[in-house]
């Protein structure tokens, strides 16, 4: 695959493994991520997962503060003009205009069985849920939220006493091993594309500060469900 071209959009530490990947098989352009962002006390600029681990390889990083409104950063990608953008985890929704750039598409790896939880966090929502399997999917992205063409699945089946934390890496190292699945066959032309039945969809929302608070009118079940889905961020909590 080394004659592919690619772009890799991202940002948390899920999308670092799927980033070495295109790393090593492919002809990685840049990197595209994030801007930083204060955190901690001090509210000191930090560089996203994504962003540490391409500067310290030496590869180009853009941080475009909006993607959908950055003339200069669309014709950018134009100018590279990439086989492949592999978007995972960005957290910035791509206009058709950066869709419509890479010849062979732009390619996601969403961690659920598309067409079910669909959005910003879904390993979080399905274990709130108190689903028993969940995985990752790989898709050609349209302008929709997650609605573009199923390209492969992988299921992993979620234990009783698993947790955000332990899904997130089962699904991360799966996600990455997919990716290069993915590539191979896209490569070969060899790759099967499936619509998603829009009636089976639903929808993962962001996770804020309050989804934790636990509402204690609910079956113990759901509570539980609340206190593993939300372990990592931002955690479980009442008042009393």
């Amino acid at each position: 695959m080394r004659h592919l071209r690619t772009v890799f959009m991202g940002t948390p530490e899920f999308s670092v493994p799927c980033l070495a990947v295109l790393a090593d098989s492919t002809e990685l352009v840049c990197v595209v991520t994030q801007p930083d962002r204060p955190r901690g006390r001090g509210q000191k600029l930090v560089p996203s997962p994504v962003k540490a681990w391409a500067a310290a390889r030496g590869v180009e990083v853009l941080q475009p503060e909006r993607i959908r409104s950055d003339a200069a950063f669309l014709q950018r990608m134009r100018d590279i003009s990439p086989d492949v953008i592999v978007v995972v985890a960005f957290g910035q929704i791509l206009p058709q205009e950066i869709l419509d750039v890479p010849s062979l598409g732009c390619i996601n790896v969403h961690a659920s069985l598309l067409p079910r939880y669909r959005g910003a966090a879904p390993m979080q929502r399905c274990l709130m849920d108190g689903e028993e399997r969940t995985g990752v999917t790989t898709m050609l992205m349209d302008a929709g939220m997650d609605t573009g063409d199923m390209l492969l699945r992988r299921e992993v089946a979620i234990t009783p006493d698993m947790t955000f934390s332990m899904l997130h890496d089962a699904l991360m190292e799966e996600g990455s091993a997919l990716l290069m699945e993915t590539l191979e066959r896209l490569a070969e032309g060899s790759i099967p594309r499936e619509a998603q039945d829009g009636s089976l969809a639903s929808y993962a929302p962001m996770i804020g500060k309050d989804t934790g608070r636990i509402d204690w009118r609910w079956p113990a079940a759901r509570i539980r469900n609340l206190v593993r889905g939300l372990d990592a961020w931002p955690g479980a909590f009442t008042f009393l």
